[in-house]
C-alpha cells in the first residue's frame, strides 16, 4: 500500500517537509516512490503537484492526516 507521506529535510531547528508517495512499510526517510510537494511550516508556503497527487490517489493511495490537512487546505480535498 501507498502513503502520501511528509519527509523530513533542513537542517537542525528549521525543518523543511517533502511530500511523498512511500510504501506503507518503508521508514520515514527511506527511498521514496515519487516527490509531490513540499512543505515549509516557518514561511507558511506549501507547494503540490496537484496531478500527481491525484494519480495516486485514484489509484489507492492514502494521505497521513497532516498530508490530508494540507490538501483540504490548498483544496484539493473538497
Amino acid at each position: 500500500m501507498v502513503k502520501l507521506r511528509l519527509k523530513r529535510c533542513g537542517r537542525k531547528q528549521r525543518a523543511v517537509y517533502r511530500i511523498i508517495a512511500i510504501d506503507v512499510r518503508s521508514r520515514r526517510e527511506g527511498k521514496d516512490l515519487r516527490k509531490v510537494g513540499f512543505y515549509d511550516p516557518m514561511k507558511n508556503q506549501t507547494y503540490l503537484n496537484v496531478p500527481v497527487i491525484l494519480y495516486f490517489l485514484e489509484k489507492g493511495a492514502q494521505p497521513t492526516g497532516t498530508v490530508q490537512n494540507l490538501l483540504k487546505k490548498a483544496g484539493v480535498f473538497k
